[in-house]
């Protein structure tokens, strides 16, 4: 382990009605929430609210990484077939790598709820030592799905050379493989 380091985590969300002020934000809150309960590494949270605008979350994702150093980049909204769900478009668009196994697994989870999962295009992908992975626009899907993925993100950025991430083994038990 590491000497601990302060990560970064940025939330951006993705949404013309919450952007416009139609309606709060529930979705961003709920992933700060969740990092609250789980992390017990020093961690910062940068938070970025955007309308359903490809080059807007394209900037906002570089922002958080580029200048607010983060080293996770968690996207809710936006992720759906409609025509203006484009967050998966600007992840790629942005993106060195896609890890297609995330939005594999986030699937597979939502599936075990609701049958419209398979709409979803949940993805993730990386940018320099940064992990973008894009969620759901649902604070109960957003839930269901870190709950089960978050014990692979930790070792992900000891892999691209992120910070060291651990969180609290009663709750999510980060999983890296013993040497």
């Amino acid at each position: 382990m590491t000497s601990p380091a302060v990560c970064h985590f940025g939330i951006l969300t993705a949404s013309d009605r919450a952007d416009k002020g139609v309606y709060e934000d529930l979705s961003g809150p709920e992933i700060e929430k969740f990092l609250q309960e789980v992390l017990i590494t020093p961690w910062k949270i940068f938070r970025k609210l955007v309308p359903d605008v490809k080059e807007d979350i394209e900037e906002s994702i570089i922002d958080l990484i580029d200048n607010n150093m983060c080293s996770v980049v968690i996207t809710t909204g936006g992720t759906g077939p409609a025509a203006r769900d484009v967050t998966p478009e600007a992840t790629i668009s942005i993106c060195e790598r896609i890890l297609p196994g995330f939005g594999e697994e986030m699937r597979r989870i939502s599936l075990e709820y609701v049958p419209t999962a398979v709409l979803s295009r949940q993805m993730a992908g990386i940018r320099g030592k940064c992990l973008v992975i894009n969620l759901p626009g649902s604070p109960r899907s957003i839930r269901e799905i870190l709950e089960k993925i978050f014990s692979s993100i930790p070792y992900c950025i000891d892999l691209i050379g992120g910070p060291y991430i651990d969180t609290n083994p009663e709750i999510i038990k980060s999983f890296r493989p013993k040497k």
